[in-house]
């Protein structure tokens, strides 16, 4: 299902793999965070996605009164708190998102696959 806005001149349809790139660009701008994780379920690994694949760590899913639900899957830097980074994550995609499509974001859960130490 695409997410859609609809005003009195016409209406506008986004595709989830738009908003999940929108989404991944604006967590990996974080402090704190690496990347995005891309999890492979079949050998439980998980991989630091690069920049031009961020929306791979990204799952956008539109209910049906247009609400916004979406699963982050991160790399935090070693030595930061994981729950402040989660909660400026969440504060800021959730802004971001929100501004870029003007739909409302119900719930956005953060699963951090990893930790990396920082060169």
């Amino acid at each position: 299902m695409k997410g859609h806005i609809s005003s009195q001149k016409g209406s506008v349809q986004i595709d989830n793999e738009v908003m999940a790139k929108y989404a991944g660009s604006a967590a990996v701008e974080n402090f704190g965070i690496v990347g995005m994780a891309s999890v492979n379920m079949k050998d439980g690994l998980v991989t630091l996605l690069k920049r031009d694949n961020v929306s791979h760590g990204v799952n956008v899913v539109i209910n049906e009164n247009n609400k916004l639900k979406i699963d982050l899957h991160i790399i935090v830097a070693y030595g930061v708190s994981i729950s402040a980074v989660c909660e400026n994550l969440i504060n800021n995609v959730k802004y971001k998102i929100e501004e870029f499509t003007g739909m409302e974001v119900k719930k956005i859960s953060v699963f951090v696959e990893g930790v990396r130490v920082l060169d």
